[in-house]
């Protein structure tokens, strides 16, 4: 039997849930089983599907294991997706039916891309990318590894988004130019509804429209 597993029983990994199994029920014509794995599982069952800690998923007897990474903290999913390959676990990349990838795209694997989300022409992006429901890239984009989409975010033309940067819910990314995109560095943060008209710095958090970056409150 192959198994596989969305690590993961929080809010992102029960959305992930049915998006997987239907590509499964659809692509897997071989006996196949399909879990949560927690590290702290919450309950025994969720969604209808068990829930166990990796190492008793890892113990279970499997033609292969196969995940799919479904934490938002970006970190983390680093780690994990280190554990996975240093046993041998295969990363299972999760796309709804809806979603639509045009030409000249290029995916590192384990990606999430969630219902509606659109990828244009002559893109390139790393590894555990997450894009949630409603997103879009845009052309001529280069995405980094761990990168983190929330929902609507719209990510036009010419922009480079370094690893492990987070988007926010409804963030509108300008377009850049070709030689001259618009960069949004590694770590960076984009806040809900951001307006983003310039580079982000690496490690910068950003808010409003347009975006600047955040004050601390030293008060």
């Amino acid at each position: 039997m192959k198994r596989f597993a969305i690590f993961g029983a929080s809010g992102f990994g029960r959305e992930v849930l049915p998006l997987m199994r239907q590509q499964l029920h659809q692509t897997m014509e071989q006996p196949w089983d399909l879990v949560f794995v927690d590290d702290n599982p919450p309950a025994s069952q969720m969604n209808g599907h068990r829930v166990l800690s990796y190492a008793e998923w890892l113990s279970e007897s499997a033609v292969s294991h196969h995940v799919c990474l479904a934490i938002a903290n970006s970190s983390i999913r680093e780690v994990l997706a280190a554990r996975c390959l240093n046993d041998k676990v295969e990363f299972f990349s999760v796309r709804a039916l809806n979603v639509v990838v045009m030409d000249e795209v290029a995916i590192g694997p384990g990606e999430v891309l969630s219902p509606f989300v659109t990828l244009t022409s002559n893109i390139k992006v790393g590894r555990q990318f997450h894009a949630n429901i409603y997103s879009y890239v845009a052309h001529d984009c280069v995405i980094g590894d761990f990168v983190t989409f929330a929902p609507g975010v719209k990510c036009n033309g010419n922009v480079v988004i370094e690893d492990h940067a987070y988007i926010g819910t409804g963030a509108i990314l300008r377009q850049g130019k070709p030689g001259q995109p618009l960069v949004i560095g590694r770590g960076a943060v984009v806040g809900m509804g951001a307006v983003v008209t310039k580079n982000v710095a690496p490690g910068a958090t950003v808010v409003g429209n347009p975006a600047r970056p955040m004050q601390l409150d030293n008060k």
